[in-house]
Parts: C-alpha cells; sequence; structure tokens
C-alpha cells in the first residue's frame, strides 16, 4: 500500500456550509460499457441519479451553486439533443428545477451569486435562468473557444444561448489572473491546479480535465483544525467519474480481505456486518492486484473528450478520495441515496456520521450478479436493489 497522500491543502479557519441536493433528474438506458470499462456481470446499464450542491459561506452570507442538474422542461433543450437522445434510446425525466427545491426550502435564489458548471453537459447545466440574472455563470478552460456561441446562434451547440447571456460568464483560468480578471490565489491542491474562490482557504475549483471541455471539480472545507480540531472536505466530483469504481481500489486504498459494513446488506444493518474480499478480488482487472480499480474510463466510445486525460484525472481523483476526512461526492453516485443526508440538510458532519466509512464499498453491490453463493455475499440470500430502481432502457409508449 502506498503511503497516505498529502493534498497539501494550506492552513485555515474558514470553512462553507455544503448540502447535496437530489436534483430528481434521472437518465435510463445509457450502457455501462459507454463509459467505463471493463463490464461486469450484471451491471449493464449506468446509473443517474443526478445531483447538485449549494455551498454558503457563513460569515459573509455569500452562496453559489456547484451543477445544476437538469431542466425539467427537457422540451427546451437544444433540438440536436433531443433528436441525439432519441436515437440513442435514452429516457430523460426531472420533476423539478434545482431552484423549485430551494425555493420549497424558503432559499432566497436571489442571494446565490454564482452557478458554477463542473461541465457543459445537459445533466449538469440545468436551467440557470431559475437562478436569476445576478449568477455569474463560471465555467472551465476552454469553454468560450470550444462551446459558443449557443443555440440558436449555432443549431448543432448542445448549450443554449439564454445560459450565458445578459449575466457575467466567467472561464477560468488556473495558470494566470490575466486571462479571467480574478485575483483568486492559483495554487496547487494534491495533483491538482486549484483556485481560491472565496480567497480565504474555504474553498476551491479544481482543474480536472478529460470527460467534458473545461471539466472543473470543487472542494469544500466543512470543518477546521483551528476552530473545530480537525479539518475536513467534501470534494465535489462532477464527472470526473461515472462510476467510484474508475477510482476504488487503489494503491493507497486497497481492496481489503474483509469488507465492513457489508455492502450487499442495507446502511442499517450497521459497520460491524462484513463479507469477505476474496471472491470481490477475482472481479478486479487483475486479481492480484487489489489496487487496481474496478473500471477506468470506456477507451473507443465518443463519451469522452479526451479519455487519456479522463483516466489521469481519475488517477488524481483517488489522493483525496483515500483520505478519512475527505468525502468524494460524484455526480451519478447511485450509492450515495441511503448514505448522505440531502438538503436541507448539509453535509458538514460526514466525519462524525462515518460517512466515508458507510459508503466507500458500498457500490460493490453493483457487482452482486458476479457473485454465485451467500457465502460469497457475506451471507445474504437476496440482494435488494436499492430504492426498487433500476436503470435500464424505458419501453416508449405508442402515440
Amino acid at each position: 500500500m502506498a503511503p497516505t497522500p498529502d493534498l497539501n491543502v494550506p492552513p485555515s479557519p474558514s470553512t462553507v456550509s455544503v448540502s447535496i441536493i437530489n436534483s430528481t433528474g434521472t437518465l435510463h438506458g445509457v450502457p455501462a460499457k459507454s463509459f467505463f470499462s471493463p463490464p461486469q456481470h450484471g451491471y449493464d446499464w449506468m446509473a443517474a441519479p443526478m445531483f447538485a450542491f449549494l455551498i454558503q459561506h457563513p460569515t459573509t452570507g455569500r452562496s453559489l451553486l456547484f451543477d445544476l442538474g437538469m431542466r425539467k422542461d427537457i422540451e427546451n433543450m437544444p433540438p440536436k439533443l433531443l433528436h441525439h437522445f432519441d436515437e440513442l434510446g435514452w429516457t430523460l425525466s426531472a420533476e423539478k428545477n434545482v431552484a423549485d427545491i430551494l425555493k420549497e426550502n424558503n432559499f432566497d435564489v436571489s442571494k446565490v451569486e454564482a452557478v458554477v458548471w463542473s461541465h457543459y453537459h445537459f445533466d449538469h447545466i440545468g436551467d440557470i435562468t431559475t437562478i436569476g440574472p445576478q449568477a455569474a455563470l463560471i465555467v472551465g478552460p476552454g469553454f468560450k473557444k470550444g462551446l459558443m456561441p449557443g443555440y440558436p446562434a449555432n443549431p448543432d451547440s448542445p448549450i443554449l444561448e439564454s445560459d450565458y447571456k445578459d449575466r457575467e460568464l466567467i472561464e477560468v483560468d488556473f495558470t494566470s489572473a490575466a486571462q479571467d480578471g480574478k485575483d483568486w490565489k492559483r495554487l496547487q491542491i494534491g495533483r491538482f491546479p486549484a483556485v481560491d474562490y472565496f480567497g480565504d482557504g474555504s474553498f476551491y475549483l479544481l482543474d480536472a480535465p478529460g470527460h467534458a471541455i473545461g471539466h472543473m471539480c470543487g472542494l469544500a472545507r466543512v470543518t477546521s483544525q483551528q476552530t473545530d480540531g480537525y479539518d475536513s472536505f467534501i470534494c465535489l466530483g462532477g464527472d470526473a467519474v461515472h462510476h467510484v469504481g474508475e477510482i476504488r481500489p487503489s494503491k493507497f486504498k486497497p481492496l481489503p480481505e474483509e469488507i465492513s459494513p457489508n455492502p450487499f446488506l442495507p446502511v442499517s444493518a450497521g459497520c460491524d456486518s462484513k463479507c469477505p474480499g476474496a471472491a470481490l478480488q477475482k472481479l478486479l482487472p487483475n486479481p492480484e492486484l487489489p489496487t487496481k480499480s474496478f473500471y477506468e474510463a470506456a477507451r473507443g466510445e465518443p463519451w469522452h473528450h479526451d479519455v487519456e486525460q479522463t483516466i489521469d484525472t481519475a488517477g488524481k481523483l483517488q489522493e483525496p478520495d483515500a483520505l478519512d476526512n475527505v468525502f468524494v461526492a460524484i455526480a451519478h453516485d447511485e450509492s450515495l441515496l441511503d448514505v448522505v443526508d440531502f438538503y436541507p440538510k448539509t453535509m458538514n458532519e460526514f466525519v462524525k456520521k462515518g460517512w466515508v466509512q458507510k459508503g466507500h464499498w458500498r457500490f460493490l453491490r453493483d457487482f452482486r450478479d458476479s457473485l454465485t453463493s451467500k457465502e460469497e455475499r457475506g451471507g445474504v440470500e437476496t440482494v435488494e436493489w436499492p430504492h426498487n430502481r433500476t436503470w435500464g432502457r424505458v419501453e416508449k409508449k405508442s402515440a
């Protein structure tokens, strides 16, 4: 096992409050092998809940959103996107916009100073017009050159002109203030180039290229050594990976001989439940290497802008993911659904609540069909599909 990584985050007494929002968006009919490989028996369809994040700075009252999930008026997406979804057989659904969820909980969206898009894909950008014109739009490197103008000026664009019209558009430059006009401190967090958004060490944007032009992650300090007695951080992963099996296990945190809590039991079973790691190790690409992740980004598929960069970014993400004081939250990680507290609650006490221990290996339940006996599942006869949800294709109703 490799030494525990040091992210070299500068000390700070400043923190933010982070809430994870289950946006109500879902996507069905996406073959898992299109995004990550090698295939695992029984896990044929990629899980695709959609999470967004509210970041609030307690001392200044400033707030921003990291991603917006998917807009509920799907018919108002760019026409070329809608045609493409039909061709692919994907089914999109969203009951609410993120703004609706915030308003239902008496949050004034006019106080949101900025929306950060981890990247420009439809299941992350939502409908920023519902947040209001006061909110700046923050995007990653290459966005303006690679994606503007939006639809309808460019009929083939995956974004809308109305997404950025009549609002401040900030393209983060992780190398020079001269390019983005911001006096953000530029630094390195782990192996990620970063900018200090609030200027006090409470929230960083991370350059995480590969999956899409301008892809970014976030790192939020939610407790401080100086004020709380310990540092802890939420890593907002966006689509740096599409399944946490792309970063787990790792050289920093190998697959253990005994996995606890048992991922094939409900979380309520507690951390004393166990299952053997040997059967799951056989499912690894190289069973002799318990430090090699189950998956990596799929080569030969069109869904990653630069697949080698995507794999490199996943390797960088393994460093924070190995730490007990960092909770990595990926935008489509179904295993979070029965581990975290969703908005209006916050994630700030994840260390005290044991979320890292409860959730780190929970994704292994996705591989239950590859295990042939209940002994391999730690004595579990039947594994219930979480939340009674499957992610396969939805039959279209005939007109």
